[in-house]
């Protein structure tokens, strides 16, 4: 039929027909609805070609440190760290204007050493380790670098390595994963005492993957806080703990996970827009 036959009728039924295609899978979705995108931008998705075009002076790289390999009790996986940063980094770079670079696996982590799996560097490489990929990738402009950080042992290498860093004019934070969230901790927070795998971790990880915790095996294991790592002897030094959970993770439920994993990502965003208008050293 001429297209100028066509009656106004006709031309109006469109939209519907077009939706009926779509419903047919004759089209994908894609062509007729808005994506979102993310603010920011996965280094790793891009060609160097496109890497040098956000590589600038005033990029915020965001460098995700979770254990790839450290035991988190019977009851949550030994990447639960990396599964936790790397969860962070994904909301993270679709709220912020951010280049994420790939994430670090190994870093320092001597409290869990006895617990098979679990791996660990020296204090030295840790903080070594950082201070080359930052160099590396400050090289191509940019001078501010945040460590999406989910651990505690690592704060004292990591401040290390800012210090160094601090000599090249390079600015790097790194979170306090304690700390960033603390409000909201202690609002939800049942047990006694705890840091490692315990009621907090286990809920966040009920939020963020609960098909990698099993709550069956969930244990309290709250033995009293002393000097030293985690010891599965019981006269070993340090904190007793036969399972390699600190705390109580039976008290874990999804809800206190939304809740610290919701104020952990605002305070993240407000680590970093603080890196933004920080100083150069």
């Amino acid at each position: 039929m001429p297209a100028e036959n066509v009656s106004s009728s006709a031309r109006c039924s469109r939209p519907a027909l077009l939706l009926t295609i779509v419903a047919l899978g004759l089209v994908p979705v894609s062509s007729t609805a808005q994506t979102v995108r993310p603010r920011g931008v996965v280094l790793a998705d891009l060609t160097w070609v496109e890497a040098e075009a956000v590589l600038k002076p005033d990029a915020i790289v965001v460098i995700p440190l979770g254990a790839g390999c450290k035991e988190h009790g019977p009851h949550l996986r030994l990447d639960n760290d990396l599964r936790m940063a790397d969860y962070l980094a994904d909301k993270v770079v679709a709220a912020a204007d951010v280049v994420v670079a790939p994430a670090i696996t190994y870093h320092y982590y001597p409290a869990f050493i006895e617990y098979p799996g679990s791996a660990s560097l020296s204090f030295e490489t840790a903080r070594d380790l950082v201070v080359d990929i930052v160099r590396s990738l400050a090289a191509y402009g940019p001078r501010r670098f945040y460590v999406l950080n989910t651990g505690i042992s690592t704060l004292r290498p990591l401040e290390a390595a800012a210090q160094l860093l601090r000599g090249d004019g390079i600015l790097l934070r790194y979170t306090d994963i304690g700390a960033v969230s603390a409000a909201e901790t202690k609002r939800v927070q049942q047990q006694t005492r705890g840091s490692h795998a315990d009621e907090i971790e286990t809920s966040m990880m009920l939020y963020i993957a609960p098909e990698r915790v099993n709550m069956r095996l969930a244990v309290r294991d709250d033995n009293r806080d002393v000097p030293g790592p985690l010891t599965r002897k019981a006269d070993g030094k340090g904190i007793y703990s036969p399972s390699g959970v600190w705390g109580d993770a039976t008290l874990a439920t999804r809800e206190k996970g939304r809740v610290v994993v919701e104020a952990t990502v605002a305070g993240l965003l407000r680590d970093i827009a603080a890196l933004r208008a920080a100083g150069l050293p």
